[in-house]
């Protein structure tokens, strides 16, 4: 089945998957020249790649408070604010692990197959793999365009080639739009954090001198 990644609906898609395969079906997936996916359940090309072991049924939004752990430890591993990540995160799939889109990235962070593989992210739909892999490529693209953030950003969004040829933020306003929203949710974040380390922190009042009070008392 080939289905063009410009005129096809996600909905349409994954409808479609749904008919044409029992619900662990192995899915596997060739994007050609013209950027048309094609998606089987029975691959008869080696250039077909496997995406998915289990089709996802539903919508999955993993919270807050469950991501936290994975996302600081992958943060401090690669020298990340938890707040960009989480950032990422929320401006690719709002916490759906199961997104997939319509160019074909999966996951949290929404990893393209060939990125993943580089990354060495044996599955996507894995919050902990996926989460590694999208902030190692993070930190790989901050390197690279020596820590402008809105470069990296870019560059995660149109691929790293497409900011260097225009030297800058490609003219794509989809990129644009996508560095300005992450951007957004990252101060959004920041702030969220920073209220709740200065809640979590409560001065305590010094401790009154209880028998010299007393003893004061008592004298007048």
């Amino acid at each position: 089945m080939s289905l063009s990644n410009r005129t096809t609906p996600l909905l349409l898609l994954s409808a479609t998957l749904l008919l044409a395969a029992p619900a662990q079906a192995e899915v596997y997936q060739y994007i050609d020249a013209n950027g048309t996916i094609s998606l089987t359940n029975v691959p008869n090309d080696p250039r077909y790649k496997r995406v998915m072991s289990e089709l996802p049924r539903s919508r999955s939004i993993i919270s807050d408070r469950e991501l936290d752990p994975v996302i600081a430890r992958h943060s401090r591993a690669h020298r990340l604010h938890p707040a960009l990540i989480r950032a990422v995160i929320k401006t690719e799939s709002d916490f759906d692990p199961l997104a997939v889109s319509h160019a074909g990235a999966v996951g949290l962070m929404q990893l393209m197959p060939q990125t993943a593989r580089r990354l060495d992210v044996r599955d996507s739909y894995n919050p902990d793999d996926n989460i590694g892999g999208g902030t190692k490529y993070l930190r790989q693209l901050l390197d690279r365009f020596n820590g402008n953030l809105p470069l990296a950003l870019a560059a995660y969004n149109a691929g790293e080639h497409a900011v260097e040829r225009y030297q800058g933020l490609p003219p794509i306003p989809e990129t644009r739009q996508y560095v300005v929203k992450v951007l957004g949710y990252y101060r959004t974040f920041l702030m969220n954090a920073r209220t709740a380390s200065s809640r979590a922190y409560v001065p305590q009042a010094p401790r009154s001198q209880g028998r010299g009070l007393a003893h004061s008392t008592a004298s007048r």
